[in-house]
C-alpha cells in the first residue's frame, strides 16, 4: 500500500517498513517497513509529513495473518519479491532503507541477503563471502546494492536479532528455566516453523539454525554483506516491559553490556530515549562469553560476535513512567495511535536521524 501520490518532483529515496506482518518502501530515497501494513500507518504518516518530496513509503503486504508461521526464510523470500515489484513500479529510485518491528527484523534481514548484489566496473565472476578486510580494500572499486538501489538505512525495532531462546530472552516467561525450556520444545505448536527459528530448533538438512546462519554469509545468501553495505544500522530496544523480545536480544548486546540506570539520559525531546550508543565492531574473538558452557549461550555468542562485524547504533527505550508500558513492544513503533501514542517520540527521533 503507497502512503504518497507521485510527487511533482521525483523522489531519489524508497523506504521499507516491515514488522510481524508487513513492509514498506520509499522513492527514489526508498524505505521499506515490514510489519501488518496498519501497524506501520502512524510512522509512515510521520515520514511523509517530515519529508514531504522526499521519500516514498511503502507498507508492506507480503506476510499476513498466519503466512508469519511459514518461517524466516520463506517470509524473507517473499518480501525480496515484493521489494523487487515495488522498485520496478517506481522508476527513477536510487536509494532503499528498510525500517522493522519485531519479527519484521528477521525477516528483512534475511530478505536483503537475498538482494544483494555486488558490482564493478568489469563483471564480477562471483560474489565473495563478507570480511571486513575485503570489503575495504575493494570498496573503491564495488558497489553493492540491494535490489540495485543503493542501501541507506537499516532499523529495528524490538526484534529478536538473537531469538528467544533462554536466557530471559522472552521476558514473558520470567526467565524460568522449565518454562524456556517448555516454550522451545513447543513453541512450533503454536508459530510453525517461525517458532523454530525463534528458539534455534531448526534442523534443515543437518544445517545450523537458520539464525546462526544469517550471521555471515551462507551459500548464495549474503547476509551480513548486504548488512554492511548500510550507511547505518540502527536497533532500537526496549529497555524494560516488553514481554515480548527482551532487551538483550533487541539491542544485540551481553548481559554485561546492557547500560547501567546510573548512565541513562533524560532528553526533553525524546523523553522515552534513554541510551543511545555509537556502534563499534568486533573483530570476533575480543569478548568471552559471559556463561560458558550452554549450548544456549555458545549459540548466542556466535550471533552477537557475527552480527557485530558490523556497527551498529543502539538506542534503548524505556516506557516506564507510562501508562502505556504493558504494552511497550507495541508502543515503540505506535502501532495504534490510541492505544501506543507515548511511543511518537521514538518515530520522531528515527526520522529526526534518518539518512537520505
Amino acid at each position: 500500500m503507497f502512503l504518497m501520490r507521485r510527487p511533482r518532483k521525483l523522489k531519489s529515496s524508497l523506504t521499507i517498513l516491515s514488522s510481524w506482518l508487513t513492509e514498506s518502501l520509499e522513492e527514489k530515497g526508498c524505505k521499506i517497513l515490514p510489519s501488518i501494513a496498519a501497524d506501520w500507518r502512524y510512522a509512515a504518516e510521520q515520514f511523509v509529513k517530515n519529508l514531504p518530496d522526499k521519500v516514498i513509503v511503502h507498507r508492506s503486504e507480503c506476510n499476513p495473518s498466519r503466512l508469519t508461521f511459514d518461517g524466516v526464510d520463506r517470509m524473507g523470500e517473499r518480501l525480496a519479491e515484493e521489494v523487487m515489484d515495488v522498485i520496478k513500479h517506481w522508476e527513477g529510485v536510487s536509494k532503499i532503507s528498510f525500517v522493522a518491528h519485531s519479527l519484521g527484523g528477521l525477516v528483512a534481514r534475511y530478505a536483503i541477503g537475498r538482494l544483494y548484489r555486488l558490482s564493478s566496473k568489469t563483471e564480477s565472476a562471483s560474489l565473495p563471502s563478507y570480511n571486513s578486510n575485503w570489503e575495504a580494500k575493494n570498496a573503491a572499486t564495488h558497489e553493492a546494492s540491494i535490489g540495485g538501489l543503493e542501501p541507506i538505512n537499516f532499523v529495528t525495532f524490538a526484534t529478536p536479532h538473537l531469538g528467544s531462546r533462554g536466557h530471559k530472552q522472552l521476558p514473558l516467561l520470567c526467565g524460568l528455566p522449565f518454562l524456556e525450556k517448555s516454550a522451545s520444545q513447543t513453541a512450533h505448536w503454536i508459530a510453525g516453523r517461525s517458532g523454530k527459528h525463534l528458539f534455534l530448533t531448526d534442523n534443515d538438512d543437518g544445517k545450523p539454525p537458520l539464525l546462526l546462519r544469517m550471521v555471515n554469509d551462507y551459500d548464495d545468501l549474503h547476509f551480513m554483506s548486504a548488512l554492511h553495505s548500510f550507511k547505518r544500522r540502527v536497533a532500537y530496544a526496549n529497555a524494560n516491559y516488553d514481554h515480548v523480545v527482551g532487551w538483550r536480544t533487541s539491542s544485540i548486546r551481553r548481559q554485561n553490556e546492557l547500560p547501567k540506570s546510573n548512565v541513562l539520559m533524560n532528553d526533553m525531546k525524546y523523553p522515552h530515549i534513554v541510551y543511545i550508543e555509537r556502534g563499534i565492531t568486533e573483530d570476533g574473538t575480543s569478548k568471552a562469553s559471559s556463561s560458558v558452557g550452554t549450548q544456549v549461550i555458545d549459540l548466542e555468542e556466535e550471533m552477537i560476535r557475527g552480527l557485530n562485524q558490523v556497527s551498529w547504533e543502539r538506542v534503548d527505550v524505556s516506557f516506564h513512567k507510562s501508562r502505556q508500558r504493558y504494552v511497550a513492544h507495541n508502543t515503540i513503533q505506535v502501532k495504534s495511535y490510541w492505544l501506543n501514542s507515548d511511543g511518537a517520540d521514538v518515530v520522531q527521533h528515527m526520522i529526526d536521524n534518518f539518512l537520505l
